[in-house]
C-alpha cells in the first residue's frame, strides 16, 4: 500500500571510485586480515624475548632477516608485536565504538518515541556529556576503579555516545512527520513495528556515517590513553603502548615509534576517507 524506501540507498548508477578511496579500502582490508590472523602471521610471540637481538635495526636499515622490522629494548620482535598490537587496538576501538553507537542510538530513538520526562533526561545527559571533557572523565574512572581491559572498553564506549543520541533523536522526529510513518500507524501497526520496520532503515545510513567518524577518534583515544599508561597494560600490547615503550629510544631507534605511529595514522585516515565517501553518497541519494 505504501513504501518506505531507505533514505541511505545509494544511486544504482555505477560510479568510479576515487583512487584514494580504493587505497583506503585496501589498507583497511589488510588491517582486518592482520587482526583476524595475527597468530598465523606473527613470526614470534609478542612477549618472546631475544636479548642478543636487543634494539636490532630492521632489514631496510641493515638488520638481520630474523627480525624483519628489528627488535625492541627487550629483544622482542617488532613485527610480531606490531601485528598483535593492530589486533588488540582494532578489537578495543571497534568494541568501544559499537557500544557507544548502540547505547546512543537506542537512547536517541527512545527519547524521540517516548518524549516527556524521558526525553528531557536523555537530552540533559547528552548536554552533560558534551560539556565534560572526556579525557577528564576517563582519568576519574580509571583512578577510582583501576584499569582492566573490560573496563577500558566500556569506558571507550562512553566516548561519543551523545552524538548518536542527538542524531538518532533528530532523525526519528523528522521521520515521524513523513507520510510512510503516518500511513503505517494509520494501518494499526504497533509502535515498535513502525520503529523497527520503517524508521530504523531510514536512519541507519546516517548512523553508519557517524560510526565511521567516531571510529578513528576512538582509535586515537585508545592510543593516547595507552601512550600515557592509562590504557592497555603490559604484558599485552597495543599501538599506543608500543609508542609508550619506545619513548626513550626515539632519537637513535626511531623506527620503534615510527612503525606503530604510521599504522595509527594510516588506519585513522583510511576510515575517515571511507566515512567521507559514505557521507557524500548519502547526501547525493537524499537529493
Amino acid at each position: 500500500m505504501f513504501s518506505s524506501t531507505p533514505s541511505f540507498a545509494f544511486p544504482a548508477a555505477r560510479r568510479r571510485w576515487p583512487f584514494g578511496l580504493m587505497l583506503a579500502i585496501g589498507w583497511l582490508a589488510v588491517m582486518c586480515l592482520v587482526a583476524l590472523f595475527a597468530p598465523v602471521l606473527a613470526p614470534y610471540g609478542y612477549e618472546e624475548q631475544d636479548l642478543l637481538s636487543r634494539l636490532a635495526p630492521p632489514v631496510f636499515l641493515g638488520g638481520s632477516s630474523d627480525h624483519l622490522l628489528g627488535a625492541d629494548h627487550l629483544g622482542r620482535d617488532v613485527l610480531s608485536r606490531l601485528i598483535y598490537a593492530i589486533r588488540i587496538s582494532a578489537i578495543v576501538a571497534l568494541a568501544g565504538t559499537v557500544i557507544g553507537a548502540v547505547l546512543g542510538t537506542l537512547l536517541g530513538v527512545l527519547a524521540a518515541q517516548w518524549g516527556g520526562l524521558f526525553e528531557e533526561a536523555v537530552m540533559a545527559l547528552v548536554d552533560a556529556q558534551s560539556a565534560l571533557p572526556f579525557l577528564i572523565f576517563a582519568l576519574l574512572i580509571i583512578a577510582f576503579f583501576g584499569n582492566n581491559l573490560a573496563l577500558f572498553i566500556l569506558l571507550l564506549g562512553f566516548q561519543g555516545w551523545e552524538r548518536y543520541a542527538r542524531l538518532a533523536r533528530g532523525l526519528v522526529l523528522d521521520a515521524n512527520t513523513r507520510g510512510y510513518a503516518r500511513a503505517a500507524r494509520a494501518m494499526g501497526l504497533a509502535e515498535w513495528r513502525v520503529t523497527l520496520i520503517h524508521l530504523a532503515p531510514n536512519i541507519a545510513g546516517a548512523i553508519v556515517v557517524q560510526f565511521t567518524i567516531n571510529l578513528p577518534e576512538t582509535i586515537l583515544l585508545e592510543a593516547g590513553l595507552s601512550f600515557v599508561g592509562l590504557g592497555i597494560q603490559p604484558p599485552m600490547t597495543s599501538l599506543g603502548l608500543m609508542l609508550n615503550e619506545s619513548r626513550g629510544h626515539m632519537v637513535l631507534h626511531w623506527w620503534l615509534a615510527a612503525l606503530p605511529a604510521l599504522a595509527i595514522f594510516l588506519t585513522a585516515l583510511a576510515i575517515s576517507l571511507l566515512g567521507d565517501s559514505l557521507r557524500d553518497r548519502l547526501d547525493h541519494a537524499s537529493h
